[in-house]
């Protein structure tokens, strides 16, 4: 599909949303319309990382047979983060044959548009939509570092940062799943991370009212100097080449530990993001 398609397909869409009527159905969800309109986009986001950033994608890109627990690190920014959009292209080429529930930051609940965002996979993340989606059969998709591994400052930005969080080991052994972990090189390049902000979002207590630890101070295009608005809003990044690696499959060893099993996963993902950084240029 060209350029010109998708954005043509996203133009239908749009038009379409306006002409019909936009009221939510029996079921309380967006309208048929509106889902065609954040389908689309979601497609033209896989479509820009793959040209734009002209992603890379390498691995054990072969079809689970059952249920895994996918985990993947953040690049930078929510909603609009790029890896999102490079892990969705993995996705696609691992050719799933189950949904997948995607985990996902809160504050969109808090706000009141995280409803328009189930249609397509997205829950809360919680212990408890996780053992759904599973108890459902379907794989899972969680971000363990959350808000400080996608607002980590430039010098960090090829690192994986989990924050000592060990919850979606837990979640694998418990559900009796394989946790399959994707990594994803490049985003950081694609602007200016000054700081993570979490000692601003203390002081704002933003950790407290709104679960935020970090409050990232940025330069991008076109809002300059920002403090937590690139990621939330959508900015222009900067064309630099992404790298997506599906890993093999992991499991816990006899007798392991949940904080010992979750510290060998995010080892394996850190050395993974190394040398793809590497390969780099």
């Amino acid at each position: 599909m060209s350029k010109r398609d998708d954005g043509e397909s996203l133009a239908d869409a749009v038009l379409k949303g306006v002409e019909e009527d936009p009221a939510p159905h029996e079921h309380s969800g967006p309208s048929d319309a509106l889902l065609t309109t954040m389908e689309s986009l979601q497609q033209l986001g896989i479509t820009w990382v793959l040209r734009y950033h002209r992603l890379e994608l390498s691995g054990d890109l072969v079809t689970p047979a059952e249920p895994v627990l996918f985990v993947a690190n953040h690049g930078f920014g929510g909603l609009f983060d790029l890896n999102v959009f490079a892990i969705l292209a993995a996705f696609d080429a691992l050719e799933l044959d189950r949904p997948v529930t995607r985990l996902t930051h809160q504050i969109a609940w808090t706000f009141g548009v995280g409803r328009l965002l189930e249609p397509l996979g997205l829950r809360p993340a919680s212990h408890v939509a996780a053992a759904e989606a599973f108890a459902d059969g379907q794989h899972v998709l969680v971000f363990p570092g959350g808000d400080l591994d996608a607002s980590k400052s430039f010098s960090d930005r090829n690192r994986i940062v989990f924050g000592g969080r060990t919850g979606f080991a837990r979640l694998a052994m418990e559900a009796g799943v394989p946790i399959v972990p994707i990594v994803t090189a490049g985003a950081g390049n694609s602007l200016m991370v000054v700081s993570d902000g979490q000692r601003l979002a203390r002081v704002l207590r933003l950790d407290k009212t709104l679960r935020l630890k970090a409050l990232p101070v940025t330069v991008s295009l076109p809002w300059g100097l920002s403090v937590g608005g690139a990621g939330v809003l959508p900015y222009l990044p900067l064309p630099s080449r992404l790298a997506t690696c599906v890993l093999p499959a992991m499991a816990p060893l006899p007798d392991e530990t949940t904080q010992d099993f979750a510290a060998r996963v995010e080892a394996a993902m850190q050395e993974a993001l190394t040398a793809l950084t590497n390969e780099r240029r």
